[in-house]
């Protein structure tokens, strides 16, 4: 553990402590509210607050296993700020997007171009949740060398396909450990997902920016865009 790390886990118990770390991690909070924010917060705002108290949940739920306390805060943080946007958000999306828009195979170039173009949409659209998670989730798919954009040229198209690629989804959303591997690593193991589910190894490799990216999805704070992962989420439910 870091020296952070054991503050973390003294302060539980410890109010002296804990308002240490508050006034000691101030910048690192406000850096986390303004990114989940999307805009310059400062300690005059209401995302201040909620950001602080999110630091202080992040340092009561804390404890080793966690991994590393600053990732973990960051991540707490960040949820309480989107939770906020979304409780003060007064107007929906004028666009409706079928969660089913990445998992139809598209028939011809006119349909494809079609469901292009909605995904483009979706990414231009002010001021919505599902919006606000696909910019959270690109900045961890660009860790990896690709972008949301790319999901809707790599996203499996046969049904066989698709139940190849949720089964390996389902493989390692059932091996946490492969998972915080996966996320710390940048790294899909294609060769264990490969010996324990049987799925050929180019079909993994193929679709690795998919995977990658369900796999992040369904295993993060992303209600929305799991909706688009709907044969997935029954292969989990089995």
């Amino acid at each position: 553990m870091s020296e952070t790390d054991i503050l973390a886990v003294n302060a539980k118990n410890d109010e002296d402590v804990m308002n240490n770390l508050i006034i000691q991690y101030e910048n690192f909070i406000l850096r986390c509210a303004s990114a989940a924010a999307r805009s310059y917060i400062s300690k005059s705002d209401d995302e201040w607050s909620i950001a602080m108290a999110a630091f202080s949940e992040a340092v009561k739920k804390y404890s080793s296993d966690k991994g590393s306390f600053i990732n973990f805060a960051e991540l707490v943080i960040r949820r309480r700020i989107i939770d906020y946007i979304r409780s003060k958000s007064r107007f929906a999306s004028e666009i409706t997007v079928k969660p089913s828009i990445f998992e139809s195979e598209a028939e011809d170039e006119q349909d494809y171009a079609m469901q292009s173009e909605v995904a483009k949409k979706v990414i231009s659209e002010e001021d919505n949740s599902l919006k606000m998670e696909i910019h959270l989730i690109n900045e961890i798919f660009e860790a990896y060398g690709f972008s949301f954009m790319d999901l809707t040229e790599c996203s499996p198209k046969a049904n066989k396909t698709k139940k190849a690629c949720a089964k390996a989804v389902v493989y390692m959303i059932n091996n946490p450990i492969l998972v915080s591997e996966m996320k710390i690593k940048r790294q899909l193991p294609l060769s264990l997902i490969e010996r324990n589910t049987r799925i050929p190894r180019k079909l993994l490799e193929r679709h690795r920016k998919y995977i990658v990216a369900a796999v992040e999805i369904m295993s993060g704070d992303y209600p929305y865009l799991s909706e688009y992962m709907g044969y997935i989420r029954e292969e989990l439910e089995k």
